[in-house]
């Protein structure tokens, strides 16, 4: 506990009501080496990050999941990539509203669960080099926000809706090693050819999300195996081997936690997984700018400034971080509305930045009257106005 001598700053802050949840089933170990500390510092003290959702399933406008949601034949879906050529793209632009946003880092995804990457593969034909773009958009980005002095990271998705040996990897072994394989390769395209890269941030990964054995067939029908249930077949996804692989080639790299792989954070997902104070393990909350899916929606409501300045202060108040997503238009660039918030998000932390940026959670944990924040013996108290 700090002493009461020591210097309380209050800011009045407006928060809407939220009702936080415990956050999701984690299922990774974490990392326990010598350096965990020291890699994952730059990293709590940034505590403010965006996401990007974008790719094919940006040109249909009905979110990243579309292809599932809707059933799309895989040969119907990648015609999609024909039509895949973003002429306003900008990374630069990109970098310049994170930067104007007060975010420290950026995370990309380079391949979503639909399959089609946004770099090069030469073992697949699904990318953004085979597109109609004929481009490489990881290239570009990675290259600008090294370039606005932000930490670079990419998400990557090991999940494919194209392999049924994703789901059922006993009877389609043979197909669930393919997509393996691809992932492994493409993780060591993505550690390779890139330049220093500083987070990568698995989803579909691991034996416990998703599908991956998760659909059984019982006396009673067909069921779904509950998440927190381990996979108890045969196949192995080998996360262990391929993200020992990525450290080699990148060993200042920081992971999350959705692979079987340990990891260096946790992840919780959407504005009610904020959860409770955690200043032993470092996590982040991502969510969503808008209303709605990760990747563009046309006319998307983008969330009120006062609550996203809660989740972000709400974040940091229990020790976490806080990856705030946004989903580019087809052509490359960011909503006008949804830039403008961010914008706004940057005026705020400008005058209030201290407060969040290099701080840890505490000294009081969150309650009715707010969440607290310290940096050595100064401590900063966030009132909420609706709690």
């Amino acid at each position: 506990m700090l002493s009461g001598r020591n210097c309380v700053r209050s800011l009045l802050v407006l928060m809407v009501c939220i009702y936080a949840t415990a956050a999701g089933a984690q299922w990774a170990p974490l990392v326990s080496d010598p350096g965990t500390s020291q890699r994952i510092e730059w990293w709590r003290e940034a505590r403010f990050g965006m996401f990007l959702h974008w790719g094919v399933y940006s040109i249909p406008g009905r979110g990243e999941w579309v292809q599932w949601a809707e059933q799309i034949p895989i040969d119907e879906y990648a015609k999609l990539a024909d039509q895949f050529h973003p002429e306003k793209f900008d990374a630069n632009a990109w970098a310049e509203i994170a930067k104007n946003a007060g975010m420290k880092y950026m995370v990309l995804t380079a391949r979503h669960h639909d399959g089609f990457a946004l770099f090069d593969d030469p073992g697949s034909n699904f990318t953004a080099i085979n597109a109609a773009a004929h481009h490489d958009f990881v290239a570009d980005y990675v290259k600008a926000v090294r370039k606005a002095g932000l930490g670079v990271g990419l998400y990557y998705s090991p999940l494919d809706w194209r392999y049924p040996g994703f789901f059922f990897p006993g009877i389609y072994q043979k197909n669930a090693i393919e997509l393996r394989d691809q992932y492994q390769r493409q993780i060591d395209e993505l550690g390779s050819h890139y330049g220093k890269l500083d987070i990568l941030w698995f989803d579909g990964g691991g034996n416990e999300w998703l599908g991956f054995g998760g659909v059984e067939f019982t006396g009673s029908g067909w069921q779904a195996r509950s998440k927190d249930k381990p996979y108890a077949g045969s196949f192995d996804w080998q996360d262990r081997d391929t993200v020992a692989h990525l450290r080699q080639l990148q060993p200042g790299i920081i992971v999350n936690d959705r692979t079987n792989a340990a990891a260096d954070f946790r992840s919780r997902e959407g504005d009610g997984a904020l959860g409770g104070f955690d200043n032993q393990t470092p996590w982040e909350l991502c969510t969503t700018i808008t209303e709605g899916a990760w990747g563009f929606q046309p006319n998307a409501k983008v969330k009120p400034l006062a609550q996203l300045v809660h989740l972000l202060v709400g974040a940091a108040g229990r020790d976490g971080n806080m990856l705030l997503n946004v989903g580019p238009r087809p052509d490359g660039r960011i909503d006008p509305a949804q830039a403008d918030r961010l914008r706004e998000m940057g005026q705020w932390l400008s005058q209030n930045g201290e407060s969040i940026y290099g701080t840890r959670g505490g000294p009081w944990l969150p309650g009715k009257y707010g969440v607290s924040t310290h940096h050595q013996n100064l401590v900063y108290v966030h009132h909420s106005l609706f709690v």
